[in-house]
């Protein structure tokens, strides 16, 4: 089993930033992948960005490109994602997730672009 505890959310104004935080304690093993999903009020989870077990790799989705960025320390078993010029449509409960054989996804944060 994994578990996965988040951190970071909140209240924030359109162009502001926040940075989230996601540590997996548990079965950890190397060839993972970690990420963030969000789903946004009223509507279907989705893909916000994943990144490989060595960090080489990551992929985005188009709406945040080039204003979100996915990190990850292993020493530390925790990924971050940092957010830049958030926008209302970026409101959402972010949710944590980490695969080896299977998903795992934590409780997931709060995030509110408002003014």
């Amino acid at each position: 089993q994994v578990q996965l505890e988040e951190s970071g959310g909140g209240l924030v104004q359109p162009g502001g930033s926040l940075r989230l935080s996601c540590t997996a304690s548990g079965s950890i093993s190397s060839g993972d992948s970690m990420g963030w999903y969000r789903q946004p009020p009223g509507k279907q989870r989705e893909l916000v960005a994943v990144i490989s077990s060595g960090g080489q790799t990551t992929n985005y989705a188009g709406s945040v490109k080039g204003r979100f960025t996915i990190s990850r320390d292993n020493v530390k078993n925790t990924v971050y994602l940092q957010m830049n010029s958030l926008k209302p449509e970026d409101t959402g409960v972010y949710y944590c997730n980490y695969f080896i054989l299977r998903n795992y996804w934590g409780k997931g944060t709060l995030v509110t672009v408002s003014s």
